[in-house]
């Protein structure tokens, strides 16, 4: 018989505990107690938990202290803070620490009780990769990006996803999704551009039957439709500013008002966020609320641009041609290093369109760099003059070129190199390597 989850409440209210304590033994679960940071890590470090919940400020201490040291143990227990009502700063805080969610004082038991029950299914992602290979490439950028996925799985942390178009945001959010304790409720995807600002709120929040013209019955929004699951905006840098408030006040209080209606509604909805624009720069314009970029950047995932894992290239378009219905077909040399020579702003989307084009053009499955049919301005970058070299040896001293100039005028400097070059610090140290600069 398998033994019960086991919970450590730490709070030094008593009557807090006992409330928690019968609560979630009601749900059949084994509990134990602490007073204080110092009993609540001795505690940790000598028995075995499967959850946590610590109250944020303790008579010798931070709750924080308690999420750093669970997360230290051989098997990190998830933490969940308790934080004071409307003291939003500390439960972000909370949750950059690594904590796997937050509570509101006063406790309200019908969200402690959806909590507990989301924090005892999360998966174990220490293994990692292997449901993560989605995201397809063996360059480092990419093994960095599927370890935080598998990281930002064991939370409840909202995630916010920067990159470039086409360079995989959606996909990584859905991962994100796959991986949690979440996957097997809705993943909502929406794309904030293309809402008719009049129609924002009816689509995120529903609306009553009657509460317009039109509304001819009840409907849920985006967040009902994600209830237990994960919303994901995308392009989020595009709400207005009226609904970025309401967004705000969801966030924040957890509950939803369907329009129309008189009565607020809970809602368990996990928000993972993303955008190609500098929300920064727009908070800065005044064009994006501070307060909501803080609620939505708890933590961050920055997907790398294709120019800067161009090692990846051919197992990405093998894996797209394959999925393209192309199996049988074949990138001939020239074709793969036209490819892996060109810029790609559109990045892996843009491959993927690249790569439908030409099996469509080429003859007897086998794909040449006319079949390709790069963009003129890729392509006068990747054309040696009068043919005096192979196209490959061309790039390559150009490449070699324009590093060896970077270096100089920054004294060597790789880090203010790449800055320079426009590239990552780690898309530098490979193309050095890979050219046998010194």
């Amino acid at each position: 018989m398998a033994a019960c989850p086991r919970v450590l409440l730490v709070d030094d209210e008593p009557d807090l505990l006992d409330l928690m304590e019968l609560t979630l033994t009601k749900m059949g679960l084994d509990t134990d107690r602490a007073a204080s940071v110092a009993e609540a890590q001795t505690k940790l470090a000598g028995g075995h938990y499967d959850l946590c919940l610590t109250d944020m400020r303790l008579t010798d201490g931070e709750g924080l202290a308690v999420v750093a040291s669970a997360s230290t143990l051989p098997a990190p227990v998830p933490v969940a803070v308790i934080t004071a009502y409307g003291n939003a700063g500390n439960a972000v805080a909370a949750l950059k620490a690594g904590a796997f969610d937050y509570l509101a004082k006063p406790v309200a038991l019908d969200q402690l009780r959806a909590l507990v029950k989301s924090a005892l299914k999360v998966p174990d992602t220490a293994a990692g990769g292997a449901s993560t290979r989605e995201l397809i490439g063996d360059s480092a950028a990419m093994q960095e990006v599927r370890a935080r996925i598998a990281k930002l799985a064991r939370t409840q942390a909202p995630v916010y996803i920067t990159g470039e178009s086409g360079s995989g945001k959606e996909l990584a959010a859905r991962l994100i999704h796959q991986l949690c304790s979440r996957t097997d409720k809705p993943f909502v995807a929406v794309n904030c551009g293309a809402i008719p600002e009049t129609l924002m709120e009816s689509e995120f929040f529903g609306y009553r039957k009657g509460a317009f013209t039109g509304a001819e019955s009840d409907r849920n929004g985006f967040f009902q439709a994600a209830d237990g699951g994960t919303l994901f905006l995308d392009e989020v840098a595009d709400l207005p500013l009226s609904m970025q408030v309401k967004l705000l006040r969801v966030l924040q209080e957890k509950k939803v008002r369907k329009v129309g209606a008189t009565a607020e509604e809970a809602i368990d909805v996990r928000i993972v966020s993303a955008t190609h624009q500098n929300l920064t720069a727009l908070v800065e314009a005044g064009r994006f609320r501070q307060d909501l970029y803080y609620r939505l950047n708890v933590i961050d995932l920055v997907m790398p641009s294709l120019r800067d894992r161009p090692e990846d290239i051919p197992e990405l378009a093998r894996a797209l041609l394959d999925r393209l219905g192309g199996a049988d077909a074949t990138l001939d040399a020239a074709a793969m290093r036209a490819l892996s020579g060109y810029a790609f702003p559109g990045n892996v989307r843009e491959l993927e369109n690249i790569l439908e084009r030409a099996l469509a053009l080429c003859e007897d499955q086998r794909i040449t760099p006319d079949d390709l049919n790069l963009a003129p301005a890729a392509a006068a970058a990747t054309s040696a003059p009068s043919g005096t070299y192979p196209l490959q040896d061309y790039l390559d001293r150009m490449e070699r070129a324009a590093i060896l100039d970077a270096l100089q005028q920054t004294h060597n400097n790789k880090t203010a190199a790449a800055r320079l070059l426009g590239v990552t610090f780690r898309s530098l140290r490979y193309r050095v390597e890979r050219l046998g600069i010194e």
